[in-house]
């Protein structure tokens, strides 16, 4: 088995859209009606999802999240990936070192989430794989370990579904992920390692693999609006070893 897990996902929405899903905060796994059934078909097929729950975070905002998977990724952490809102979809393709369960199941509540805000009757698929060198598999592959299937009302995994169109749609943003990958190494061999101090780089802020959108602070409303503004608690989240 790889020790490159996946998750990626095209989902058309309107900008409105996009800007309201960043700030809701995802509220329970139950957005996910059969959510020990993640395997069911696929890859690890017989296994069941029935703990792996039980570390996501709760009551954070897919802007907090994905802003301190950002942040992670600009240091010594193998949590790189590429979040856009491009061409009416909002579009993702994150790496994990090894099957880190808080960041891939809190990253598919996140999407599950995004069904609320869909632009687009038909429901939406986001996959998660292993695959050593990161790339997504072909359609009919047999390697896929789970399909999400996201609908405007609820979301569900599927044991079954032509991932053709999906795959394709994806393609893009694969694309994108490799030209920050190659950029990375490249900073990372030029770097002084030394020096002793820690790699950074600020490439995954960058426009071209991250939307803003997802590093700037939401303003609070005014205080005529609402008199206490609440400061939302991210739950606490394990830390990565280093980008390899």
């Amino acid at each position: 088995m790889s020790d490159s897990f996946m998750v990626a996902a095209r989902i058309p929405m309107s900008r409105d859209g996009f800007a309201a899903w960043l700030d809701t905060p995802v509220a329970a796994p139950g957005r996910i009606v059969n959510p020990a059934d993640m395997f069911t078909g696929w890859l690890w097929d017989g296994r069941r999802a029935e703990t792996e729950w039980n570390s996501v975070g709760l009551g954070t905002t897919p802007r907090e999240h994905f802003a301190e998977r950002v942040e992670d990724s600009c240091a010594e952490n193998s949590a790189d990936g590429v979040l856009l809102y491009r061409d009416g979809a909002l579009e993702a393709y994150l790496f994990h070192l090894g099957y880190d369960e808080w960041r891939v199941h809190t990253a598919l509540l996140m999407f599950a989430a995004a069904g609320e805000f869909k632009s687009g009757p038909d429901d939406d698929t986001v996959l998660f794989w292993a695959e050593t060198g990161a790339n997504l598999w072909s359609a009919d592959d047999t390697g896929w370990l789970a399909a999400l299937s996201v609908g405007k009302g609820e979301a569900r995994f599927v044991a079954t579904r032509d991932l053709t169109d999906t795959v394709v749609g994806l393609r893009p943003v694969e694309a994108r992920f490799f030209e920050m990958i190659e950029r990375l190494a490249d900073e990372e061999e030029s770097w002084d390692w030394d020096s002793g101090d820690g790699f950074r780089t600020t490439t995954p802020r960058d426009p071209a693999f991250t939307n803003p959108a997802f590093l700037t602070t939401p303003q609070p409303p005014s205080r005529t609006a609402l008199t206490t503004w609440p400061s939302p608690t991210p739950a606490p989240r394990p830390r990565d070893g280093r980008r390899r």
